[in-house]
């Protein structure tokens, strides 16, 4: 047996502990609890009623619980590296495509050379970078593979796209666009960082060919750590692309929660005729309007090998921005009518899941302070719905901090630290939805991306 698989192996045996010991842990608390009073006549009918009503919330989370468990014991959650299946010379081309405001220039510059040396030492030849910024940065005269466009301040779409959106849809235009339709686009953000697996994942995807759409895992520890506790926040993240974006892709071939902005690999022909321009409503969260236009058109998608690094937010107010943008993004999608209801079904049920997070947070204090009885199913839902989230952020600090890269001792303080971050991070997320859900719903704040003083010559 592999070394990847004794690790997947004990992997899946403690996620199902946690689990069973949450539903153990459920029963004998309901056992012991509710042999001595009537709720309805501690508590009266009507708060009865509400106690009730906000047992209910926390069960929209279980279509998601329910990939996330799925694609994470399914599937090895601990591939080995990535192996090509096919020579990269004989690769088709591939643009990695950087989109920037131009806000830190020193950062895209230090990140594209190092995204360029990354593929050639991969043995990819046939590509090169491009960078769209609002504001020029000067990396045109740096390589020849390098190409920088800058979009002009009075180009417009033909819907008012606005944003990251505007920027990419002005690649696909006419005259700026210097690709096939055969060709295929590599999309990051500005702190994306490739790694050889992702590179070597992207080359098999393409040779492949099956699908004109693919994304892989992000991790946001491997690069030097601004602030630990944003950092420990995302490791549900990561979480997240091994469970339930992997279970999507290579089960089902659609996006049906959606998909991140970045490590998105697209077929131009494809990409072109879903398009960016898709107006305002369109523009706050661009990559989920995208994929959900994709879904609607009948695309596939594939969940691709190897992963890529970002930072996590430097602060948590950029963290909480971040999760504010996103929240009102996807509420976007979800009402518009451009979307049908079959392809964003799934998507709804995850955002009516987010927006009453308020309203299941507030039944964590209520059911400890005035417990009533609720059927056994229900909670056998609860009791699962947090046995798998609590896991989550664990296996996130599995993926994201390797034994080989950090001492054991350092290793469990991590684990222990994360387990401590989960209610800090809900407090987070329900200020996000209270913000969101009050504030204006067309705006786009970009966070902090990069620091001085981790600049290195």
């Amino acid at each position: 047996m592999s070394n990847s698989t004794v690790k997947h192996v004990l992997h899946c045996m403690l996620l199902l502990s946690i689990v069973v010991v949450f539903m153990v842990y459920s029963g004998s608390k309901k056992a012991g609890t509710f042999d001595s009073f009537d709720p309805w006549v501690r508590y009266g009918v009507l708060n009865t009623w509400i106690l009730y009503l906000l047992r209910l919330p926390i069960s929209l989370a279980l279509p998601q619980t329910l990939f996330n468990f799925f694609g994470l014991v399914l599937y090895n959650a601990f591939p080995d590296q990535v192996i090509l299946n096919g020579s990269p010379i004989f690769c088709p081309p591939i643009c990695v495509r950087v989109v920037t405001r131009g806000d830190y220039p020193d950062l895209v510059r230090r990140n594209v050379l190092r995204n360029l040396n990354t593929c050639l030492e991969t043995g990819l030849e046939n590509f090169h970078i491009e960078v769209v910024t609002d504001r020029p940065i000067g990396l045109g005269d740096r390589d020849r593979r390098i190409r920088e466009i800058v979009v002009p301040t009075q180009y417009r779409t033909k819907t008012g796209a606005l944003f990251k959106a505007r920027a990419l849809q002005y690649c696909l235009e006419d005259g700026v666009n210097v690709l096939q339709d055969e060709d295929w686009v590599v999309h990051l953000d500005e702190e994306t960082l490739l790694t050889k697996d992702s590179v070597r994942g992207i080359v098999n995807f393409v040779l492949d060919g099956k699908h004109p759409f693919g994304q892989g895992m992000i991790t946001y520890a491997n690069e030097p750590i601004v602030n630990w506790l944003t950092t420990l926040a995302d490791s549900y993240r990561v979480s997240d692309d091994m469970g339930k974006l992997r279970l999507q892709f290579k089960m089902f071939h659609r996006p049906l929660f959606g998909w991140k902005g970045s490590y998105v690999v697209t077929q131009l022909a494809a990409e072109k005729d879903v398009s960016f321009d898709h107006g305002p409503e369109g523009s706050v969260a661009e990559d989920c309007y995208f994929a959900m236009r994709a879904f609607a058109r009948g695309y596939t998608f594939n969940f691709i090998e190897g992963e890529m690094h970002e930072k996590s937010p430097f602060t948590l107010l950029d963290l909480l921005r971040q999760r504010k943008r996103w929240l009102q993004g996807i509420l976007l999608v979800v009402r518009s009518p451009a979307i049908p209801l079959y392809n964003k079904f799934l998507l709804g049920i995850n955002l009516c899941s987010w927006i009453t997070l308020p309203l299941s947070s507030l039944n964590l204090v209520l059911a400890a302070i005035y417990p009533v009885a609720c059927s056994e199913l229900l909670d056998i839902v609860c009791a699962f719905i947090t046995g798998v989230t609590i896991y989550m952020y664990l296996f996130g600090v599995f993926k994201s901090f390797s034994l080989l890269r950090f001492k054991p001792r350092f290793f469990l303080l991590c684990t222990v630290g994360v387990l401590c971050t989960i209610p800090v991070n809900i407090v987070i997320e329900n200020i996000a939805v209270i913000w969101g859900l009050l504030g204006e719903k067309r705006t786009f704040y970009v966070v902090q991306k990069d620091i001085p003083t981790l600049i290195t010559v």
